[in-house]
């Protein structure tokens, strides 16, 4: 068989290592020039398909591929853009289609999430139906870890790593001045359905009284005077209160504490931020002094304080993508199976996107303890290994130094241009 073009793209919010990820894709690729003849990436992801508007990532030098391993955000771009239904919106389908037979591309790389996954699904399956054969493979990414299947999603140990030991920094700071100044801090994290970056903060303490003292977790409904009776025991038993808050913690009716009744480009509510909620609603009922911090887009940049088991993991995955593409493999994406916890040992399988896509998966029950507002022994056998190891990028004069590409375009070959 004749070598071919591959199409590779990033989706969704970025991670500290998604770039590590577009790393094993590349030079994986790189070593079978006989079956793929160049990556072309999309800029700005998907859209950049959709808009014959894509990358040639063989204008970049060996050297500067292998920087992306150590360099966070999207080095490409992404976007939050998520295609139709099939039935619904076929020309987007059948534009993709188009700009991948005119660019003799043959294998299509998706790097995301849920609505990612959906995605590359539904292009193996219309590649199919137009005559046009493309192998299509999800790579999986999302901070917020709730892709099923797999044990754990690439950019996930790398923000739980940040939030348990910016949790406990932040303890440290705040018992240092409680006797006469702050007596709560609040930090809100990611994880709009799903709680495991809150319950990576659980984290930072490791005997009774040790921050945080209360987790808030999407999957357990707030209880606002349980919560402020926890708040008040706390302060009082320990002088201070650190609480880790998911932005996506809500009440038993399901609506967030912090909605802000506008949607995103994928449907899901805007969230406003929890972290002044909860705050303000202290000082209100207790009168406490506090502060807050809203983690955003600092815990899932900070390549500083990735974890080496994520890297390792997010560059594994892009690597087997490419090697199950060449194995003939389609509409799969490479999972990471957990062999054991002690010695942490782990491999990398394959499972159907079918099994995948728009599904996610929640924070086990097991791992939150019986009042709602910790972690298990059983979650932090899970969650330990995930953050272990140091992987620091290079520092020029006190700075990380990270990779910029030239990003040189692919020049269009279509004569019609789509509008997204």
């Amino acid at each position: 068989m004749s070598a071919r073009n591959a199409f590779y793209a990033q989706s969704g919010g970025v991670t500290a290592v998604i770039n590590a990820s577009a790393c094993g894709v590349i030079e994986t690729a790189r070593k079978h020039r006989s079956h793929i003849k160049k990556v072309y990436a999309g800029r700005n992801g998907i859209i950049g398909a959709l808009t014959e508007d894509m990358i040639d990532t063989s204008r970049e030098s060996a050297r500067t591929i292998a920087a992306l391993k150590h360099t966070p955000g999207g080095a490409f771009g992404s976007a939050r853009y998520k295609l139709k239904g099939i039935e619904e919106n076929r020309a987007e389908y059948e534009r993709l289609i188009d700009v991948f037979r005119a660019h003799d591309i043959g294998y299509f790389f998706y790097n995301g999430g849920n609505d990612s996954m959906d995605t590359a699904h539904k292009v193996s399956q219309i590649s199919k139906s137009m005559g046009y054969a493309v192998t299509c493979l999800g790579i999986p990414k999302t901070v917020d870890n709730d892709l099923p299947v797999t044990d754990t999603c690439p950019g996930f140990g790398s923000v739980a790593k940040y939030v348990a030991v910016s949790t406990r920094e932040a303890a440290l700071d705040v018992i240092s001045m409680a006797k006469t100044s702050t007596k709560v801090f609040v930090l809100e994290v990611m994880g709009r359905h799903a709680g495991w970056i809150a319950a990576a903060g659980g984290l930072a303490g490791s005997k009774p009284g040790d921050a945080p003292h209360i987790i808030l977790f999407p999957e357990v409904p707030f209880k606002k005077r349980e919560f402020l009776k926890r708040v008040r025991e706390s302060v009082k038993k320990y002088d201070y209160c650190v609480i880790v808050v998911s932005e996506g913690a809500q009440f038993a009716n399901g609506k967030f504490l912090a909605e802000a009744g506008t949607r995103d480009a994928f449907g899901h509510a805007q969230l406003g931020g929890v972290a002044p909620v909860v705050a303000k609603m202290i000082r209100d009922n207790l009168g406490f002094k506090y502060h807050y911090a809203v983690a955003d887009y600092l815990q899932r940049s900070a390549r500083h304080i990735a974890s080496r088991t994520d890297v390792d993991q997010a560059y594994a995955v892009g690597k087997v993508a490419v090697q199950l593409a060449l194995q003939g493999k389609t509409a799969v994406m490479p999972v990471i199976k957990r062999v054991s916890d002690k010695p942490f040992r782990w491999k990398i399988e394959s499972a159907p996107l079918s099994r995948i896509a728009n599904k996610e998966k929640m924070l086990p029950k097991r791992y939150i303890t019986k009042d709602g507002f910790g972690i298990t022994a059983a979650a932090r056998r899970y969650l330990e290994p995930l953050i272990r190891g140091e992987d620091y990028p290079p520092y020029i004069n006190g700075l990380p130094d990270y990779v910029t590409l030239k990003n040189v375009a692919v020049k269009p070959r279509l004569k019609t241009k789509f509008v997204v």
